[in-house]
């Protein structure tokens, strides 16, 4: 009986990890967490050849710059761009023979590296710093000569343009942050994922010197989160300087988005000022002041934006009656300073609130009297920005969102008598997506170009001003305009990045585009098939272009701007020692979504170990906020995603219907529908590559994300038990009536309907059948906690049974702590891979 007892248990182990798969046997064990713990360790500095940073010369036609080689080696370049020739920028060898003599030893200038390298004009002499000193080389005799007294400082980072996640880990660095504004900053690193992480605060005019990777995104904002300047860190590191009007995020633009506040009059004569909350006039020579409104209050007044006409003759303030501005607080159970508990309160407006009211008001400074600006074509605002004066002083204009977001239009104002129209309107069924696709430029005053999904995609138009209609298409076709570079008033033409504009690629790849604005003579100024990013000469003639794929490193190549050509290719990336050390390339997956017709795009990570005779659970990183499409395009040695896969996991990421940057109709699913999240498309996804590769396990699949990643990963759960098995999901935005207000109906839309409700995770908890980890910062200050705590009381109710961690004294991606990290690889390895984590 006791052989027989002890038969019928072994059989019924076996069949336990047949039914887990035979991977089960040997998964998330301790030397694959070690495994994990190691990749960064394990790719760092693995590619090279993969970056160019160039230094232009005098005349704008020649460059140098450094790239590095394997085991701390360099190698300099000068190029000539007009001759199109590529060669080292000098004699490395006898450059090292030069040194040796003088420094009285042996040294390999490759090895050592050098700092600080400048060429003189002509590129025949250089200077540089080696071991604490400065030389000077001839480099037509490589005689060397030390300087003394030339104080070189470190270079200075240019402000980037836009905030993007870090996409490369290359060389240490430091970069000095100098806070050049009146008020203290913030200091934040943007990881592979975007997610901010807080490094210092920086006191006004003080310095922070910060240890750091090139290739690491770095950006600073004020007390109230306004980014002020972004920036990539170099392998030369550098001062990264921080003033008050940095601020690079936002593309080109004529006038700023809230006009300053202009006291003096163009023609001297007059000061206009707040006072009160009313508007006054002062006469510049006599001193006398008047007051031109007296009815302002703090709650109903003027508090900011005075925009003079160029005549002086009129002048434009805007009146804000303000809103309830609701407070959220916070109780932080474990302060650094002290022992009792203290409570942080903040401004945060959610959906539904009532808000500020901006309204326009018209002032004739002859009559000293307001001229009745009828608001009914933008009565209920959710803003009114860039306000902006004639030059002939007969209108003033501005663009005026529309609460819930169905409303943008550009509004011109009659100065002689107030009566406002429409320039251009955006009136779309479900929403304008004003954070990306909103643009506007004049060309003088008669016409403008102007930024509209009105035909279903992404495009550009030239509008006639005066009447408001449409002159021409300036882009058109089955593709995006993602962003405007510039425009070139002068040339009549459009610079800009486009998506999906080269048949055969992917449709999120960018490509840099020129156009005339006639709609006439489009070129498709970069080629390769992957996602681009360029740099421009000085004098515009040039540009260097680096593209590159998640399967495939960086090619740099160096191009024409007047008809994109290339000149000469001048790095290919070197990957062979990332692929020596096992990293497994990710796989870009295409299947079709729920109408069988459209493409959706994704990625495949594996573990270095991969065995093809197993089989592996699947985990989704999921993130599917409607701002932006999140599957990697461009090459990364490094992700988050690859340490979970070392465990014993397939991660994909997919980019479903809803997100951004395709076509209006697909991002359209997202309308009044975050509770979708693209599942449809994504379970047809992993269905299809379950299909062509058998080892991907779809009865033990998970999801995991934070913030709306958070909130799409209990979704999953939720909504989809029957094919998602476990969910971590971090700090989400679980009930979009709980979350901050510009978000939220931004998507979900204004008033509040009851779809809001019905999309909750709170009201939904009770359908919870798979496993579940929620994580939460108690202090995170972009998605109120009580969302996940208001899940956690629904889940109580429904006798449901979860995990939950609190992290004290944290903000926003706590998750992302490795604390947070730890638990919720622990929590899939118990739960998918049916093993205790670590066991041997």
């Amino acid at each position: 009986m006791k052989t027989r007892s002890h038969h019928r248990r072994a059989i019924t182990i076996v069949l336990i990890l047949l039914g887990l798969g035979v991977s089960a046997i040997a998964q998330g064990t301790q030397s694959d967490y070690d495994r994990a713990a190691g990749l960064s360790k394990l790719y760092a500095n693995k590619v090279f050849r993969d970056r160019v940073r160039p230094n232009w010369l005098e005349g704008n036609s020649r460059f140098w710059y450094r790239v590095d080689l394997a085991d701390g080696a360099a190698e300099y370049v000068l190029v000539d761009a007009e001759a199109g020739t590529r060669k080292p920028a000098f004699d490395a060898a006898r450059l090292s023979e030069s040194l040796s003599k003088a420094a009285g030893k042996e040294i390999q200038l490759q090895r050592l590296g050098i700092d600080r390298l400048r060429f003189n004009d002509a590129a025949t002499e250089i200077r540089f710093n080696l071991e604490g000193k400065r030389y000077r080389c001839d480099l037509a005799s490589y005689e060397i000569t030390e300087v003394t007294g030339e104080d070189v400082p470190a270079e200075t980072l240019p402000a980037q343009r836009r905030l993007r996640p870090t996409r490369e880990t290359g060389a240490e660095t430091w970069i000095t942050f100098v806070n050049r504004c009146g008020f203290e900053v913030e200091l934040y690193w943007n990881d592979e994922s975007g997610e901010r992480k807080h490094y210092a605060t920086i006191p006004a005019g003080g310095q922070h010197r910060q240890h750091t990777f090139a290739g690491h995104v770095w950006f600073a904002t004020d007390k109230q989160d306004r980014r002020l300047a972004v920036f990539v860190a170099t392998a030369d590191g550098g001062d990264a300087v921080i003033t008050e009007q940095a601020d690079g995020v936002r593309p080109q633009e004529q006038t700023p988005r809230f006009a300053r506040q202009r006291g003096e009059s163009p023609d001297g004569k007059w000061v206009a000022f707040l006072k009160d909350g009313n508007v006054w006039l002062r006469n510049a020579e006599s001193k006398e002041e008047t007051a031109l409104t007296t009815d302002g209050t703090a709650e109903d007044g003027f508090p900011r934006e005075l925009l003079w006409s160029p005549d002086s003759r009129k002048l434009v303030a805007m009146r804000v009656r303000k809103g309830e501005n609701r407070k959220v607080s916070f109780v932080e159970s474990s302060p650094k300073d002290q022992l009792q508990p203290k409570l942080h309160t903040i401004d945060y407006p959610k959906p539904g609130d009532k808000i500020d009211q901006p309204r326009p008001y018209l002032f004739d400074i002859e009559t000293r009297k307001a001229i009745d600006v009828p608001n009914g074509i933008f009565a209920t605002p959710w803003s009114i920005e860039d306000l902006r004066w004639s030059a002939d002083s007969s209108r003033f204009s501005f663009v005026y969102n529309q609460r819930g977001h169905q409303v943008l239009r550009l509004i011109a104002v009659d100065a002689a008598t107030g009566a406002a129209r429409a320039i251009a309107d955006e009136s779309p069924e479900t929403f304008v997506d004003y954070t990306n696709k909103v643009f506007c430029f004049w060309l003088g005053d008669d016409e403008l170009v102007w930024m509209s999904e009105r035909n279903g995609w992404n495009h550009l138009y030239r509008i006639d001003a005066k009447t408001g209609s449409v002159k021409n298409a300036i882009t058109k076709g089955e593709w995006v305009v993602r962003r405007v570079e510039r425009i070139d008033a002068e040339k009549r033409q459009a610079w800009f990045w486009a998506g999906g504009i080269r048949a055969g690629q992917d449709p999120y790849y960018l490509h840099l585009c020129r156009v005339n604005l006639d709609g006439s003579g489009l070129v498709i100024l970069t080629e390769g098939d992957g996602t681009h990013e360029v740099t421009f000469s000085p004098d515009g003639r040039f540009f260097i272009d680096r593209y590159s794929r998640v399967d495939l490193p960086p090619v740099t190549e160096l191009r024409r701007c007047d008809d994109g050509k290339r000149i000469c290719e001048l790095e290919k990336a070197d990957a062979t020692a990332l692929l020596a050390t096992g990293w497994r390339v990710p796989e870009r997956f295409v299947a079709k979504g729920r109408d069988g017709r459209t493409d959706i795009y994704g990625i495949i990570i594996r573990p270095m170990n991969f065995d093809e005779t197993k089989k592996y659970p699947v985990i989704e990183d999921i993130y599917a906020g409607p701002q932006g499409a999140f599957v990697p395009k461009a090459f990364n040695p490094e992700s988050r995603q690859r340490a979970l896969a070392e465990l014993g996991f397939v991660i994909v990421q997919i980019d479903g219907m809803g997100t951004n940057f395709r076509s209006k109709a697909f991002h359209d699913v997202c309308w009044k529908n975050l509770g979708d999240s693209g599942f449809p498309d994504r379970i047809l996804w992993m269905k299809a590559a379950a299909a062509q590769y058998p080892q991907l396990d779809l009865s033990r699949v998970g999801v995991y994300g934070g913030s709306a990643g958070g909130q799409s990963a209990l979704r999953a759960v939720l909504a989809h038990g029957d094919f998602y098995k476990a969910a971590a999901a971090d700090c989400g935005c679980h009930d979009n009536r709980m979350d901050k207000i510009w978000w939220n109906e931004q998507w979900m839309g204004w008033p509040i309907g009851p779809h809001y409700e019905e999309q909750s995770n709170v009201t939904q908890a009770h359908k919870l059948t798979g496993k579940l980890l929620l994580t939460v910062g108690e202090l995170d200050s972009n998605v109120d906690p009580a969302s996940t705590m208001q899940v956690v009381n629904a889940l109580i109710r429904a006798d449901k049974d979860f995990e939950l961690v609190v992290f004290p004294g944290a903000n926003h991606g706590a998750g992302g702590s490795p604390y947070g990290v730890r638990r919720r690889m622990d929590f899939f390895v118990r739960n998918l891979l049916g093993v205790e984590p670590r066991s041997k």
